[in-house]
């Protein structure tokens, strides 16, 4: 497994909350579960569209590390396994929400290529 050389250098709290939820799939991640609550990891993959095992795996990794997101294993056959947001990760939908509406102000759109999800969502513009 990949180890960084260097510790992370974080020094204010945006730069920590944009280490937790900023990037391409941690955000979409969090707003998927958000308007779903639980799902499974086929499920998740399927709403998130584009994005491979190996970066849907990793990235739910680091938001379960961050304790944005919980994992649940059921000790069943065949193995079953949800996906919801903690109450850590619900606190951050609403500001997910407001970059959201607030982005919509300046973002042209393109329609045809906007995320399932994202065509649902009440805070574009």
């Amino acid at each position: 497994m990949y180890k960084p050389k260097l510790e992370k250098d974080i020094r204010c709290p945006l730069e920590y909350g944009l280490e937790l939820f900023g990037g391409k799939w941690k955000s979409r991640i969090i707003c998927v579960l958000a308007a779903k609550e639980v799902l499974r990891y086929s499920e998740l993959r399927k709403e998130m569209g584009n994005i491979t095992d190996a970066v849907l795996a990793a990235a739910l990794k680091e938001l379960i590390a961050a304790q944005i997101v919980m994992r649940k294993s059921y000790d069943e056959i065949p193995p079953r396994v949800e996906y919801s947001l903690t109450e850590k990760g619900l606190s951050v939908v609403p500001i997910l929400q407001s970059i959201c509406q607030w982005a919509g102000l300046y973002h042209k759109q393109d329609y045809n290529n906007t995320m399932v999800h994202c065509q649902r969502c009440d805070y574009r513009s």
